[in-house]
């Protein structure tokens, strides 16, 4: 359950470091980073502190402590931090500058994003392997 909070914190220290900035970007609360260039860029840095710190801890701690749950299967909760965190940063690389060595890979997909999608079927086979070795 610590673990995104401490996701959050680190990028935070990113964005206090002026590092793994965003993408070009002419959106109101763009930004220009020192080490960046003239452009203004994205605070990707502080969207992900938001959504890998914030809105995971807030979602695994909801099914953590659901109502109506049952009892979860060992190993349930990483699957869904797998799963959600994949998510999240999948859907906030479409905001980060790649890094300057590899670029995009195949065009658009960056290596975020390919070894994201990796993690997500990885806590789906857990969530799968969980769910039916709880009813044995």
């Amino acid at each position: 359950m610590t673990t995104p909070v401490g996701l959050g914190l680190g990028r935070i220290g990113n964005f206090i470091n002026g590092e793994l900035y965003g993408r070009i970007s002419d959106v109101p609360w763009a930004m220009v980073f020192p080490d960046a260039g003239p452009l203004a860029r994205h605070p990707s840095q502080l969207y992900e502190a938001l959504m890998e710190g914030v809105l995971l801890f807030v979602l695994l701690w909801g099914l953590k402590t659901a109502k109506y749950r049952r009892r979860w299967a060992h190993g349930t909760m990483l699957a869904a931090f797998l799963v959600l965190y994949g998510l999240f940063r999948i859907f906030s690389e479409f905001f980060r500058q790649p890094d300057a060595h590899i670029g995009f890979l195949a065009g658009f997909v960056t290596r975020g994003q390919l070894l994201s999608a990796i993690m997500i079927c990885a806590g789906a086979i857990l969530y799968y392997n969980v769910k039916n070795d709880s009813h044995v």
